[in-house]
């Protein structure tokens, strides 16, 4: 229990202060906006590390990839794996958003004016890739980068300046130290940051709860358990699925066998970091080779993060549709599997990237700032089965590499 407590704590005390701020904001009602500024605080802190902390954390993680060249055909195999389970992922969360709306009973009209000046006509507006592609990875003046409104534009950058720090060898290694130094800094801000957080985000809660009423309340519960419906299917059902395309029904048997301890692990510490050396003992014993093993499942846990694509296109069906926002086309289909594989599958390589891939929700669809506590709740709610299918996914994974690696008998060649 004591072990439970310690891993759980923060994510168990931000909880509690959002609940805590949902009561104030029933109890107290609009007397309860009075602690708005409390919270406003905590988003300006947040909106205003967001620019630095994307840019270092980015280009510092590209150019220190230097050792990884030899590993080409695995990093090669591996990336398309990723891709494909991951955009798997955000389908399944999209049918099953589909079948469950997240605020299916709750009024949207009049929350929609209460939260910001954004109307239902600009929700409407179709978000058209084709047209917007130039504007979405350029802008016109190296200013506008250090707007937390360009952020796809700044990805863009950190990565050319990550490779080009690369490519340069021995010259670029004093900026990838800098750029590394700035990464730290910057989470080490954030660390202090996180501290006001349970107060911040619980103010902020109490606000809005205030202001809306306790509506959203029940969008929360569905969503919560629509999650677990969706990680149940995921994790016994595809995971099943891969580990047959991996090496047939010995692979099914072989994955289940040693499966129980990442599992575990990734429940009691919330944490795909923490699993790794779980995850890296499971894919051994499992017969995953060696070098696989080793670039796989460290890679995976920042890159490669299923659970968290899932939690994407809920937070943005979420949004979209308290927002009235039209999501029945192709276009806007696609639009909500790109973003949500952005922020759940790239937007993991960044530490803390959860509220980044947040911010970067609201600035792509050009959600008001407002709604940003709205969905970082859902985060903390989803944690621990999204943590589950974010850790285990990497030990299946790292035997589908293997088999479009070593062929299709690797598993008995292991073994033999």
């Amino acid at each position: 229990m004591r072990q439970f407590l310690q891993q759980y704590r923060f994510s168990l005390i931000l909880l509690g202060a959002v609940a805590i701020g949902g009561a104030c904001g029933v109890y107290f009602g609009e007397d309860a906006t009075i602690v708005r500024p409390f919270g406003d605080l905590f988003l300006n802190f947040m909106f205003m590390m967001i620019v630095p902390l994307v840019f270092f954390s980015i280009s510092s993680a590209i150019a220190t990839m230097n050792g990884m060249k030899r590993l080409g055909k695995i990093m090669g195999t591996m990336f398309a794996v990723f891709f494909v389970t991951a955009a798997i992922a955000g389908v399944l969360a999209l049918f099953g958003s589909s079948l469950v709306p997240p605020l299916s009973e709750t009024e949207t009209a009049s929350l929609q004016g209460e939260l910001s000046s954004y109307t239902p006509e600009e929700a409407n507006e179709e978000f058209n890739l084709l047209e917007e592609l130039v504007q979405t990875v350029t802008v016109p003046d190296f200013a506008d980068l250090f707007s937390r409104s360009n952020m796809l534009q700044l990805i863009v950058l950190s990565v050319f300046v990550g490779l080009a720090t690369t490519a340069i060898g021995e010259q670029g290694k004093p900026f990838a130290q800098f750029l590394r130094s700035g990464q730290a800094v910057m989470m080490k801000i954030i660390s202090y940051i996180m501290y006001y957080a349970p107060i911040g985000l619980g103010c902020y809660f109490a606000a809005i709860i205030g202001e809306l009423g306790s509506q959203l309340l029940g969008g929360y519960l569905r969503v919560l358990l629509l999650y677990i419906g969706i990680t149940v299917v995921y994790f016994f059902g595809f995971f099943t699925l891969y580990a047959y395309v991996a090496s047939g029904k010995f692979g099914i048997k072989t994955f289940w066998k040693h499966a129980v301890a990442p599992s575990t692990t990734a429940l009691a510490t919330c944490s795909s970091a923490a699993s790794i050396p779980v995850n890296l003992q499971a894919a051994k014993r499992m017969g995953v080779p060696k070098d696989i093993a080793e670039t796989v499942i460290p890679l995976g846990a920042n890159t490669h993060k299923d659970g968290s694509v899932i939690g994407g296109v809920l937070k943005i069906v979420f949004l979209f549709t308290l927002f009235g926002k039209e999501m029945a086309s192709p276009t806007a289909v696609l639009s909500i599997l790109a973003v949500a594989f952005l922020v759940g599958a790239v937007m993991g390589a960044i530490p803390g990237g959860g509220l980044v891939g947040e911010m970067l929700i609201l600035s792509i669809f050009g959600f008001p700032p407002e709604a940003l506590p709205l969905i970082a709740v859902i985060s903390t709610i989803i944690d621990a089965p999204a943590t589950l299918l974010n850790s285990c996914g990497n030990t299946v994974c790292s035997m589908l590499t293997a088999r479009f690696v070593e062929g299709r008998q690797w598993l008995s060649t292991q073994r033999s």
